[in-house]
């Protein structure tokens, strides 16, 4: 610890209880920082790719998850280094902002790291080599913009949409039914889009799982599919042109809100009360016949009594229905939701065209559907498969498709996939290294060879030799001048990713380079680690 001296040169201490905090300073502080971030990008590695490894992680209570999705892999470590939540961090805004390749932008700030240890071990200043990271990633940025092309689409020609987000699903454990997935994504999206707006909200599109059957049972439900089934089992199964009472009252009777107490000590005044209650539960299900509902969804439930009476008056019923499910079914059917039984009105009911109780294999699992609904911009994808971390990792994949396909309706530019784009970014980089003098051009040649660490990380995880491969593709893409040579991951035959089909929204891949580009000079800018030691 450094000592600081006062006027007549006695000696202060600046840190408190400084001997029990253990201090990094300097180089080596900057090497702990970049081998933390290194080791983060490491185990994230082998996860990049359509031939990527899954990784298992078990939680603290037991539960297993099984994913190669960039995101959750790192949310679910337990990382105690400051540097490596950094990492984790940065996976998370990549996942927040584009919903995909969130592995690769953790393995593009490992490998700008790794070059950067490089250039401090040659004594080249931390603040340079930022700068020319800085420099070369708007370099980057620009060249994406110019070899990106722009995918038209239609509502009719949804073909752009669904190959690219088959690109995002090939990464993934439910790349077998990726064409399948990939259209119901797309369909889903485009049923919540406002494509005048270029806007589309998420939040209405639901995805709900259920073990059993297999992943092509999975299907896109033009509504809402919610998990309760009527509450008596003798009410229909199947109502057509539904006229729904969305209800949040209780049917029970009043409650007074003071506290209370009723003596009963004749068979006359129970009697009494018992009618009473019964004329109170006679008028609520007449409210509702009177108004012409022919479904009740209740967020609350009700007894027995009032379970039979709705039966005996022929007007189904469902109980127990969430609140957050409550406001889809609202949205979906443009009812209002009613909390009082004096404010029902015909003008507040909700229309569907068909709902339908769906029941499941030989178990009592059963489901309502709500179809072909008068506002029909809420849908659910309702996901099977074989178990439950099967429906997890699914709902996983779906959601990077669903944000793919959301980014292509915001921005339709589009860039090839496998490695090309940063093959490409990384020659450009490369070429205008040589225009700057100073430092910097040693940081802007290394943020190249960074570039190079994902087509790398492909080749590898293929089975391909890395380096021969990314050799032979960045020769072919300098001799033909074709941008869209990548690494042939899936052994089709040819590196073109235009005929492989092979595609990466822009804003995603900008945002790759612009987000691990700021995390890598944060790391490179810390100089000093000033830790509590452990006990």
């Amino acid at each position: 610890m450094s000592l600081a001296f006062d006027d007549f040169g006695r000696p202060f201490i600046i840190l408190r209880e400084q001997e029990s905090k253990s201090r990094l300073r300097g180089l080596d502080a900057h090497k702990a920082n970049v081998a933390a971030g290194k080791a983060v990008a490491r185990s994230l590695r082998t996860s990049l790719g359509p031939k990527g490894m899954d990784k298992i992680l078990q939680s603290p209570d037991g539960d297993v998850t099984i994913t190669n999705d960039g995101a959750t892999i790192l949310e679910q470590m337990d990382v105690d280094n400051q540097i490596a939540k950094l990492m984790v961090e940065l996976s998370r805004s990549q996942d927040y902002e584009i919903g995909d390749g969130t592995t690769g932008v953790v393995v593009l700030a490992g490998s700008l790291l790794e070059q950067a240890e490089k250039l401090l071990e040659r004594g080249i200043h931390p603040i340079r080599i930022a700068e020319g990271y800085e420099m070369a990633s708007k370099i980057a940025f620009d060249h994406l913009e110019h070899i990106s092309t722009r995918f038209e689409f239609t509502a009719a020609n949804i073909e752009p949409l669904v190959q690219t987000c088959m690109t995002t699903l090939s990464s993934k454990i439910v790349n077998r039914c990726k064409r399948m997935l990939a259209e119901i994504a797309v369909r889903a999206v485009l049923a919540v889009a406002d494509l005048e707006r270029k806007d589309v909200n998420l939040d209405l599109i639901k995805v709900e799982g259920k073990v059993g059957g297999k992943l092509e049972d999975t299907e896109l439900i033009y509504g809402i599919a919610v998990d309760k089934d009527m509450s008596h089992p003798q009410m229909p199964k199947r109502i057509e042109d539904a006229n729904i009472a969305i209800l949040t009252c209780p049917f029970e009777p009043p409650k007074p809100k003071t506290k209370h107490k009723v003596d009963i000590d004749t068979v006359e005044k129970f009697q009494t009360m018992r009618g009473q209650e019964q004329k109170c539960f006679d008028e609520m299900v007449q409210k509702c016949k009177d108004v012409g509902a022919t479904l009740v969804i209740c967020q609350w439930g009700f007894d027995d009594e009032a379970n039979h009476l709705l039966m005996q008056r022929n007007l189904p019923a469902v109980r127990w229905v969430g609140g957050v499910e409550l406001e889809l079914i609202a949205i979906a059917t443009g009812g209002r939701i009613v909390p009082r039984f004096q404010e029902l009105t015909p003008d507040k009911l909700g229309q569907a065209g068909l709902v339908r109780e769906k029941s499941f294999g030989t178990t009592k699992d059963r489901m309502l559907c709500i179809e072909r609904c008068a506002n029909s911009r809420a849908v659910t994808i309702f996901i099977r498969g074989g178990n439950k971390m099967i429906i997890e990792e699914a709902k996983r994949s779906i959601h990077d498709a669903l944000c793919v396909a959301r980014n292509l309706i915001r921005n339709n530019s589009i860039v090839y996939g496998g490695g090309s784009a940063e093959i490409s970014c990384s020659v450009a980089v490369e070429a205008a290294a040589d225009r700057y003098a100073g430092a910097e051009q040693y940081a802007i040649r290394s943020f190249a060879d960074a570039l190079d660490g994902i087509p790398l990380a492909l080749a590898e995880n293929s089975g391909l030799p890395p380096i021969d491969t990314l050799t032979a593709v960045k020769s072919q893409q300098i001799q033909e001048n074709n941008p869209y040579c990548g690494i042939d991951c899936n052994d089709v035959g040819t590196n073109d990713m235009r005929e492989q089909h092979v595609f990466e929204t822009l804003i995603g891949k900008q945002q790759q380079i612009l987000l691990a580009t700021q995390v890598v000079k944060m790391i490179l800018k810390i100089d000093d680690v000033i830790t509590p030691s452990e006990f």
